[in-house]
């Protein structure tokens, strides 16, 4: 593992996970579409270079004893998606990405969630993890229980800023 600052860079085999920089704005704002920013909680819509400029103060002031997000990087292309821990008001980690149009299909959010999970187990002390999908975005609910997700059998309705309303998440955690 190296180290930007206080970020970690987590390497997998195709992928490198790094501090999101200003310089990403612009990436951020050409890949998010309507499908992405409605199946996350706090994505608005549409998506200004403005939001992508203030997600990236957002996150490099983290403190990430808490906190810790993600630009999720490809050889060749530059960054594809985001992936972030937060703490939740009930004081467990939760785990949320995404990953770009483009690059959907090819295993790459599985591959990048199992790298950060690992990392997470072993680097930052997490034995728990929670996550949740949209119910109407099965393919995210695949990629966690790739990476080892289980269903709780709880379904919460939880807002998506891009869509204006609650939409039904299937819970799931992780244990190390």
């Amino acid at each position: 593992m190296n180290v930007i600052g206080r970020t970690p860079i987590i390497e997998t085999r195709r992928l490198a996970l790094r501090e999101p920089l200003s310089a990403d704005a612009q990436r951020l704002t050409e890949l998010i579409d309507y499908d992405i920013a409605k199946m996350t909680t706090r994505m608005p819509w549409p998506y200004s270079p403005e939001d992508a400029d203030a997600f990236v103060v957002q996150v490099q002031m983290q403190d990430r004893r808490r906190d810790n997000t993600f630009a999720i990087t490809l050889e060749g292309e530059g960054l594809i998606g985001v992936l972030g821990f937060f703490l939740t008001p009930e004081g467990r980690t939760e785990v949320g990405y995404w990953i770009g149009r483009p690059y959907w299909g090819r295993g790459l959010a599985s591959e990048a969630l199992m790298g950060a999970l690992s990392w997470a187990s072993r680097d930052w002390r997490k034995r728990l993890v929670v996550a949740g999908h949209f119910a109407d975005n099965p393919a995210s609910g695949r990629v966690l229980c790739k990476a080892g997700f289980l269903y709780t059998g709880i379904v919460d309705a939880k807002p998506s800023r891009a869509r204006g309303e609650p939409a039904d998440t299937r819970m799931m955690v992780w244990l190390a």
